[in-house]
This record gives structure tokens, C-alpha cells and sequence, in this order.
């Protein structure tokens, strides 16, 4: 498989910057970044961006691009989104199935439908995408507390759309945990069932237990361990996979944090050496 980094990442905020910028971190291999929050930035802060991005690989990670959207692709956005990657030299671009404009921006990413017309609709769209930007991109599976007009299951209509887009996968693990969970299914039955040759990376982070029927992925947690063993699971059926770890806000010490990424590299190990032994 080819992938567009290795290793083990973390989500750069700015919450983080200046304890990373004061000891960078070796274990780090890669961040992500959300485009939209940096492509018009000047000042202090665009030189700050621009010394993690002479440091590390990165990857962008898109917020609005609004894929299953029933407003017209914003064109001039996935133009100045290009620009962006060129100039940082971004190594892939990644966004979420679902959608965050309907007649209005939404601030949220709400579910598309999982229907054949769904699949069609978003997969002709992905496919203009790719062509603008002449690269190809990366469709992140989402979480979601509602499935309106649903009429497959959300493992068909994943990799329905990235067979007929012809796109790849950022396989979100956490998000296949919290969704099982809160509508029902198998998350390693899930896991077991998306395309080894599409997958490009990989997205851990941690959940708030709402209720026991009831997962919220929040970004703002530690790693659960159900979701550890689930990550580890996803090595062994697919092979070893770059991962990154989300984490958003209510930020432990940088230390604690990285105890997360190391752990992502232990795991990555232990399934590579049983792989060797095997």
C-alpha cells in the first residue's frame, strides 16, 4: 500500500503550538491541519504555521467542502484550498462524508442519506473535486447521532462511494466505534469490510459517554480503550497503518498527550513484529 505519510501523528491546534514549538517532538511524525482555519492567515501566526510545516509532513483535513451538500460546489473555495496544499506542500487532503451548507453554512456535519442516490450525487461531486484539484482525495467516514432516508447500511454506502468516486478512505476508528454503538452493528465487522487498498490513514480520538446507548465523538477526551483494541484489530486486517490523533480542546499537559501518540507507535510495532513472525 502507499501511503501519503507514516507513522504516528498529532492534530496541530493552536492551543498546543507553543508547547510544541518549544521542544518538538520526535515521536511525532506527521501533523493535520483544517485548512479553513489557516488559509487567510497572516502575521505570527502564518510564521508559526510555516515553521511546523518545514518540520513535518502534513496532511489537511476539511471542515466545509460540504460534499453531500444540495448548494453547488464552491469552486473558487476548492481553488484557494489547492493553493494552499501547493504552498505548504501538504502531502494529502482529506474531508468528511457529509455535508455543512444547505442555503447557509450550518457549523455542524450532518448526515447524508444512505441511499443509491446519495451515492451517486456525492460521488459525481467528489470526482469534480479531484479534478480540480487534480489530485485525488481522501473521504473520512463520520459520526453521526441521526440516519435520515437511510436504506443501506453505512459499511455498503462507504464503500459504494469510494468505488464509484474512485477516491480513498481516511478510516476514522473512533467514529466506526461511536456509530456502532449508538444505531447498532459490529465495529470490527465494519472495520473487516472496508477496502485495504483504499485506506490512507487513519484517525483515533476519544468519546463522552452520554449514556450507554449514546457515544458523543468529542475530540476533547482520552482514547478509550475499547477503541485502543479496535485500532489494533484494524493493523491486523489491514496491515500497519499511519494514524493520527485528534484531540480539540481541554488539553492535558503535552506529555499526557503524547503518552497517546506513543501508545499508537507501540501498537504499530507489536501487529508489524507478529506480521514478521507469522
Amino acid at each position: 500500500m502507499s501511503f501519503p505519510v507514516q507513522g504516528a501523528g498529532l492534530g496541530l491546534r493552536r492551543g498546543l503550538m507553543d508547547e510544541l514549538k518549544a521542544a518538538l517532538p520526535a515521536q511525532v511524525d506527521f501533523m493535520e491541519i483544517a485548512p479553513e482555519n489557516w488559509m487567510r492567515m497572516g502575521g505570527r501566526l502564518a510564521k508559526s504555521l510555516r515553521e511546523f510545516t518545514e518540520r513535518y509532513d502534513f496532511l489537511c483535513h476539511g471542515l466545509s467542502l460540504s460534499l453531500g451538500s444540495p448548494d453547488p460546489l464552491d469552486e473558487d473555495f476548492i481553488r484557494d484550498v489547492g493553493a494552499f496544499l501547493r504552498t505548504h506542500k501538504i502531502k494529502a487532503y482529506s474531508e468528511h462524508l457529509s455535508y455543512c451548507g444547505a442555503g447557509g453554512h450550518m457549523y455542524d456535519l450532518m448526515p447524508i442519506p444512505f441511499t443509491t442516490e446519495s451515492v451517486r450525487y456525492v460521488s459525481e461531486r467528489i470526482q469534480r473535486v479531484q479534478e480540480i484539484l487534480g489530485q485525488r482525495l481522501i473521504i473520512e467516514n463520520v459520526s453521526a447521532y441521526a440516519e435520515p432516508g437511510k436504506r443501506m447500511e453505512e459499511i455498503e454506502f462507504v464503500t459504494d462511494i469510494l468505488k464509484s468516486a474512485d477516491c480513498d478512505l481516511l478510516l476514522d476508528v473512533n467514529n466506526v466505534f461511536v456509530n456502532c454503538r449508538n444505531h447498532g452493528g459490529d465495529p470490527y465487522k465494519y472495520i473487516t469490510a472496508m477496502p485495504t487498498e483504499r485506506i490512507r490513514y487513519c484517525h483515533i480520538a476519544g468519546h463522552f459517554e452520554e449514556a450507554d446507548d449514546l457515544l458523543v465523538d468529542t475530540h476533547g477526551m482520552t482514547v478509550k480503550d475499547d477503541v485502543w483494541r479496535l485500532l489494533e484489530f484494524t493493523y491486523q486486517q489491514h496491515g500497519v497503518i499511519p494514524t493520527l490523533l485528534e484531540r480539540d480542546f481541554n488539553f492535558p499537559p503535552l506529555a499526557e498527550l503524547l503518552q497517546e501518540v506513543d501508545r499508537i507507535h507501540a501498537i504499530q510495532d507489536q501487529v508489524a513484529r507478529a506480521e514478521q513472525v507469522g
